[in-house]
């Protein structure tokens, strides 16, 4: 099986959710902002990463998590996974997607863009990482779905 978390930017939600789904940051409660900047991928991916699957933990389903930069195309990057998938494994059976764009806040987009596109990491990766806590509630949700998505395909031989 595997688990791919998705967004815009890749290090900041989708590192986010992939964390909570393997349970390095907490399922239940926000976690303190140094156990999110304690993340290797928050706020902290390098160019030549983005478009490329960042392998992040196996999950209590044996699942692989990954975190995926999409940029602005999910229309075009996301069916060629799905297609490549379906074609190295003969169907779609294990792949699990999960858009956690919803969850992005303005605080998220500001802090996001300093840190990341424009280098100024001293003023937008606190404020991203506010904007993260905020929508922390909304990302655990998006885990959740997924999660219970995970328990209900998954078939116990008889």
């Amino acid at each position: 099986m595997i688990v791919i978390y998705h967004d815009v930017g890749g290090c900041h939600s989708s590192a986010t959710a992939a964390n909570i789904h393997i349970g390095k940051l907490p399922a239940d409660k926000n976690p303190t902002k140094s156990e999110l900047l304690s993340m290797p991928t928050f706020d902290n991916i390098s160019k030549n990463e983005k478009g490329k699957l960042l392998f992040i933990g196996t999950d209590e389903f044996g699942a692989q998590v990954y975190t995926l930069s999409r940029k602005y195309h999910p229309e075009l990057v996301i069916p060629s996974i799905t297609d490549m998938y379906k074609l190295t494994s003969g169907s779609l059976d294990g792949l699990f997607l999960s858009d956690t764009s919803p969850s992005v806040n303005n605080l998220m987009r500001v802090g996001g863009f300093s840190s990341r596109r424009l280098g100024l990491v001293k003023l937008g990766r606190p404020i991203v990482t506010q904007g993260t806590l905020n929508a922390y509630p909304q990302i655990i949700k998006i885990v959740n779905k997924t999660k219970e998505y995970i328990r209900k395909s998954i078939t116990i031989p008889l």
